[in-house]
């Protein structure tokens, strides 16, 4: 047995009246569940009360992971498992060094942050997409309320102050989890 969320969406097909209908939704007291975009909307992420990411200090870890790794790779295999020994002395240089050090810093960091980005973001290959609306793949926004976290406001109310907010249409929706 799957359970189902109710949500109220309201469709637009501008950006800046979205931006507005967020204040006003927000002003009047609803919480709002999220805001699905067909391309980036910026200043919506602040308007939203969005905290800031986190992955610029994941990208770092995994960053300094690579390096660390790479360092202690080259030192071990150059200088103590296979040590080569040129003019009598061992070759441990580090600015020769460098280059397998960046490239392994560069591609931990990537590698750790898109999967970091995906298990934050819990997008998975099995995972079927929720769409409330499938304009939003498109040209239109969706703005979805759910009702369950809204309760001080009927279905009345929070249509009304959708489509006073400039929404071109107003919908209610259910979506199985």
């Amino acid at each position: 047995m799957s359970d189902s969320k109710d949500f109220i969406i309201g469709v637009y097909d501008d950006e800046d009246v979205l931006l507005d209908s967020v204040r006003k939704i927000r002003a009047a007291g609803l919480k709002i569940h999220e805001v699905y975009t067909p391309f980036p909307v910026h200043g919506l992420d602040d308007e939203l009360g969005y905290k800031k990411s986190r992955l610029p200090i994941a990208a770092f870890m995994f960053g300094m992971l690579g390096t660390t790794l790479a360092l202690t790779m080259q030192i071990w295999m150059l200088g103590i498992d296979w040590p080569m020994i040129i003019g009598g002395k061992n070759y441990v240089a580090l600015p020769d060094f460098v280059p397998v050090t960046f490239e392994l810093t560069v591609l931990l960091a990537a590698f750790g942050m898109v999967g970091t980005f995906l298990v934050s973001s819990d997008l998975k290959p099995w995972k079927d997409p929720k769409l409330l609306d499938i304009r939003i793949t498109d040209d239109r926004h969706v703005l979805a309320i759910d009702l369950a976290k809204n309760k001080a406001m009927d279905v009345g109310q929070i249509e009304s102050a959708l489509k006073d907010s400039g929404a071109l249409e107003v919908n209610e929706k259910k979506v199985e989890e």
